[in-house]
């Protein structure tokens, strides 16, 4: 027995992509009634557009709303492509905004919303990318605007750069410069139990460059430059009360091997902030 919106039903001709035939739960519409094309139609043609581009994978970001999105994509993909083209799609999960410890509330309908623009205007650039890269994409981040700009440990992108600024301080002050060779004694190339620690760490970098791009998870990367600084400040800091571990030496004979550590701890550090678009300041 049909029901009264049923009865109301007007049979009519759609263009569809069937879809189902590619693994989608049903046939999605290209056409609307008054002919115009669907939002769908667009997607298909712009990543037809870059299959005849000759890319062999694609990837798409999309926002946490747009999950159920991704089996008509992917459908989409695999007919244009018959099946010789691989579409990966990272769900990235909502960024909450605190501001006072109280989350920020934005509405569109408002007006009353921050763009990237102006989180870049009140933070920085290298906060917004450093901060916004080190969560993994289906996770939610908290956004604190008071931590990202302090100088603590608490903020990730500050304790990364000022490790970098303090090797910079440490070469200047030995009046040598960081970016040349360090001539070393294999036969004397002697690291205590802290500096081995942080040279297992620095060999971890290639797998974890690696990693992150292989399973597209750039988050490793300041998860990683992160724990490996936070060795270079905690050993810093034994020098305070300990002379055995102060990098400049007051009897004035330079431990070169030492040098070398710090040298490639740069080169890491340097390396990886690159990679995320952060600036690596020689000063703080």
């Amino acid at each position: 027995m049909q029901s009264e919106d049923q009865k109301k039903w007007v049979e009519r001709e759609q263009l569809l992509f069937k879809s189902t035939l590619y693994g989608d739960d049903k046939d999605r519409p290209l056409q609307k009634n008054d002919s115009s094309w669907t939002y769908f139609a667009g997607d298909l043609a712009y990543h037809n557009n870059k299959i005849k581009r000759n890319f062999d994978i694609l990837i798409n970001v999309l926002g946490a709303d747009h999950a159920g999105y991704i089996k008509r994509i992917n459908a989409g993909v695999e007919a244009l492509s018959n099946k010789k083209v691989k579409l990966n799609c990272k769900v990235s999960q909502l960024v909450k905004l605190l501001k006072d410890g109280k989350p920020f509330k934005m509405s569109k309908r408002k007006g009353d919303y921050i763009t990237v623009e102006d989180l870049i205007n009140e933070v920085g650039k290298d906060p917004v990318r450093f901060i916004m890269l080190s969560r993994s994409n289906d996770v939610e981040l908290d956004f604190d605007f008071k931590k990202v700009t302090e100088k603590s440990k608490d903020n990730p992108v500050f304790y990364v750069q000022y490790a970098y600024a303090r090797i910079n301080s440490i070469f200047r002050l030995l009046k040598i410069n960081l970016e040349n060779k360090i001539k070393i004694d294999n036969k004397k190339f002697i690291l205590n139990q802290h500096e081995i620690e942080i040279l297992k760490k620095i060999s971890e970098w290639p797998k974890c460059v690696e990693l992150s791009s292989s399973k597209l998870e750039p988050h490793r990367i300041p998860f990683y430059l992160y724990e490996l600084v936070t060795l270079f400040h905690s050993y810093w800091n034994l020098g305070k009360d300990n002379k055995e571990f102060r990098f400049v030496p007051e009897n004035g004979i330079l431990n070169n091997p030492r040098l070398v550590l710090l040298q490639a701890l740069s080169i890491v550090i340097k390396n990886g902030m690159s990679i995320l678009g952060v600036s690596t300041p020689r000063t703080m």
